[in-house]
């Protein structure tokens, strides 16, 4: 009998791309069975802190608070270069025009890594309101909010609909780093125990480079999920969050989210962890 295991990820062309092969076992799962609930990365970030799920994705930054229950995957991350948050606004010259320091700003989630970008980038503000990531632009365009985070496929959407880049939150991490973004990974119970753990890894990591090899098996599993329905954006949006990081993180990418760990501390007061990967694990 297979060990059946819940498996939390969002509907997010990258996600469904990695989980496909998993979720619907076009590859051998080593005696488990994983059943998917799909939510928003916040909602997720929520679902772990109440341990409610044994495998899922999570906000680097959501991470930080439940790293004595879960512990990070090497495979299935959303980390990278070029692809972070930006903060986008209806008026060009907002910055010219009005203070920071008297911004209200809607960000994608307390707990997302994209918080946690613009509260490095813009420690100042401090006049912030949660908004499902869905929902920004249109907070924007009604004057809502002066500013807002936005995340995933909407990145290729908010000129369309006459909204201004004011800052590339992952630039601003790049510059001020040299390491790549770590915006989400996936993390499982530690109590699942090492062999779980890194059959668990190993899977993610074959799912994903199933996906790579086979990318028309995931197309309809992509398009039925996907909030952006143009598959010219669910194509972008893959190309731009799923790459040789998410087959493994490596050291390179270890060291980012190291890095990020230590910001952290800083920046938004992330408590202590030295064993955030299965590698560091007694």
């Amino acid at each position: 009998m297979k060990q059946t295991l819940t498996l939390g990820f969002s509907p997010c062309p990258n996600d469904t791309f990695i989980f496909d092969a998993l979720v619907h076992e076009r590859i051998s799962t080593e005696g488990l069975h994983f059943n998917p609930r799909l939510a928003d990365v916040e909602e997720l970030n929520r679902l772990a802190f109440r341990g409610e799920l044994d495998v899922t994705k999570l906000s680097y930054h959501a991470f930080a608070h439940v790293a004595d229950t879960y512990v990070m995957l090497a495979t299935g991350s959303a980390l990278g270069r070029n692809c972070g948050p930006l903060l986008i606004g209806r008026d060009p010259d907002l910055m010219k025009k009005k203070n920071p320091e008297t911004w209200r700003v809607a960000i994608p989630g307390k707990y997302t890594t994209a918080h946690f970008l613009f509260s490095m980038a813009y420690p100042q503000v401090k006049d912030k309101v949660e908004v499902l990531f869905s929902d920004i632009e249109g907070a924007v365009l009604k004057g809502e909010v002066d500013a807002g985070v936005i995340i995933h496929e909407n990145r290729f959407t908010y000129a369309d609909k006459g909204l201004h880049a004011y800052t590339d939150l992952g630039q601003f991490w790049e510059k001020e780093t040299g390491k790549p973004i770590p915006l989400g990974g996936i993390a499982a119970r530690r109590s699942l125990g090492a062999d779980v753990l890194m059959r668990i890894e190993r899977l993610i990591g074959e799912s994903v480079q199933y996906a790579f090899d086979h990318p028309e098996a995931s197309r309809e599993y992509v398009r039925c999920h996907a909030q952006e329905m143009d598959e010219k954006v669910q194509a972008q949006h893959i190309a731009l969050y799923v790459n040789d990081y998410s087959r493994d993180l490596g050291t390179e990418g270890k060291l980012a989210v190291e890095t990020m760990f230590d910001v952290g501390k800083r920046v938004l007061s992330f408590p202590p962890c030295d064993q955030l990967f299965i590698s560091s694990m007694p």
